[in-house]
């Protein structure tokens, strides 16, 4: 079986979370269904820090030469460092 994409986990994840909601599972499918989404969480965990870690940005510095730097999960992280490396 293949293995399903971010977006198709997420998907599922919200249906889930959509049919605990309403509170018209019984127990033991209500058990189920919360355990299929902690499985579903879980892969799409895995595949955000797996992808976080391949990110990196480069930076052009003044001088022309390249640097490459690691992403930081912080947005503004990433402006001070190219400020900083100008």
């Amino acid at each position: 079986m293949a293995k399903k994409s971010f977006e198709e986990n997420m998907a599922q994840l919200e249906k889930i979370v959509e049919e605990l909601e309403t509170g018209n599972l019984t127990l033991e499918k209500a058990l189920k269904r919360f355990e299929e989404g902690m499985t579903l969480s879980r892969a799409c965990f895995e595949k955000l820090d797996e992808t976080e870690k391949k990110i990196s940005l480069l930076i052009k510095q003044q001088n022309g030469s390249v640097k490459k730097v690691p992403f930081a999960s912080d947005p503004q992280s990433n402006v001070e460092n190219e400020t900083e490396n100008k």
